[in-house]
């Protein structure tokens, strides 16, 4: 269990993780101010209200920032993570429940084919209804990662609500018309608003009094494992060097036409490319003998991966879908030890670009370039003496403790 200990060496950003005041510039939530009594925090913390988690994204599809957060809430209390339905022939309406680790439950309504959305609608809300009944589930924080989750569970009571912003939702491919409507709702609903970067903070910063920048975090110690002799996976042991490697969602996000030109400038370069397709139609990936589709890799398995690469890759296009993005993957690379070069997206240009910490390029020339420049930095100490000081001071732990701290604040404001 995660503890406050006023001697402890807790984040120097963020000390004893207490504050009431946003920080100038940025809003940096992780670099607040202590004010608070840590004990009052060690008792909220003991008496954790259950988490209603609505969520876009599924639990088992890849591990990113509600897996971190939300999993440390459940190490103290109650995880009910709602996913958006699944529809079956002939399916009797039920919610289907599933255990993971610690208390996180994962909660999917089943339907039958043919609803309209009205009606899918209203059997979700009766089986959410019953089963908040019959869990038991009186004081529970709402923590919302899309607005369209309101037409299901706007009619619930929280003792708060919390909207983290991870992402500029309706800019994505197959976005609904209603999604900027309900977030307009939902910021009416919010009694606090956390965003996934710095980009996004600035959009959404005057649409609510209490909107707090959490920008990506980091797991050093599960990365820092890359640094070390690690196996090569079998699929992957084979594939020659130099390697430039990619993990994630690769979608509407993630830059073909780039890869393409890129891998045919130099074909003796190989690349990596690890992590599921949707939203795309696979048959228009660029295909090469140079350009090797690993498929989806489990959370546990890229430092394995990572470890063997020479320079990590983010080949991001410049689009509606990425102009707010915050990747979790930079500080992971930098974390495993691997100089870093992606194209200019402005949560990676302001902090990592500007600190000479990741290459930045634009064209595919300006990408090749910066590719030859970090393959000369793979043995150079000062930059990984530099990049680990930035990352000092950052992890998923000490953004969960600024988090539940404010939403403490927040509970006790609200209840007096």
């Amino acid at each position: 269990m995660l503890k406050f200990d006023q001697n402890s060496s807790l984040n120097p950003e963020a000390k004893n993780i207490i504050a009431t005041a946003k920080p100038a510039a940025l809003n940096d939530a992780n670099a607040l101010s202590p004010t608070a009594d840590v004990n009052q925090l060690e008792n909220f913390i003991q008496n954790m209200p259950d988490i209603v988690c609505l969520s876009h994204l599924r639990w088992d599809f890849v591990y990113q920032r509600p897996q971190h957060l939300l999993s440390r809430f459940a190490k103290h209390g109650r995880l009910f993570f709602f996913e958006e339905p699944q529809f079956y022939h002939g399916a009797q309406p039920h919610l289907d429940i599933s255990r993971r680790e610690d208390n996180v439950h994962i909660v999917v309504a089943h339907l039958p084919h043919g609803l309209t959305p009205q009606e899918s609608d209203a059997i979700q809300i009766n089986l959410v209804n019953e089963f908040i009944q019959e869990q038991q589930i009186k004081q529970f924080i709402a923590w919302y990662y899309t607005p369209m989750a309101l037409e299901v569970y706007g009619h619930l009571e929280p003792a708060l609500t919390v909207y983290d912003c991870m992402d500029e939702l309706s800019a994505f491919k197959g976005a609904s018309p209603r999604l900027r409507e309900l977030e307009a709702d939902l910021f009416k609903k919010a009694d606090l608003v956390f965003t996934g970067g710095h980009s996004i903070y600035e959009s959404k910063r005057t649409q609510h009094p209490e909107v707090y920048a959490f920008p990506s975090s980091i797991d050093k110690a599960h990365f820092a494992q890359a640094r070390t002799e690690i196996v090569e996976p079998e699929d992957q042991k084979n594939i020659p060097h130099p390697r430039f490697g990619f993990y994630g969602v690769v979608d509407e996000r993630f830059d073909i036409e780039l890869l393409r030109e890129v891998a045919a400038m130099r074909p003796d370069w190989h690349w990596v490319i690890i992590g599921p397709v949707v939203k795309i139609d696979p048959a228009t990936l660029p295909q090469a003998e140079n350009i090797h589709y690993l498929g989806g890799k489990s959370y546990k398995e890229l430092p394995t991966y990572l470890s063997s690469w020479d320079v990590a890759t983010m080949p991001f296009a410049i689009n509606e879908s990425t102009k707010y993005i915050s990747p979790t993957k930079t500080p992971e690379y930098l974390a495993g030890g691997k100089p870093v070069v992606s194209t200019p997206i402005r949560d990676v240009i302001r902090p990592y670009g500007d600190q000479g910490l990741v290459h930045i390029a634009a064209t595919p020339p300006e990408f090749v370039e910066a590719l030859e420049k970090a393959l000369l930095q793979r043995n150079d100490s000062e930059w990984l003496a530099q990049t680990d000081a930035f990352l000092a001071n950052i992890s998923w732990d000490h953004t969960w403790q600024n988090m539940v701290n404010l939403i403490q604040i927040a509970i006790t404001e609200k209840s007096k």
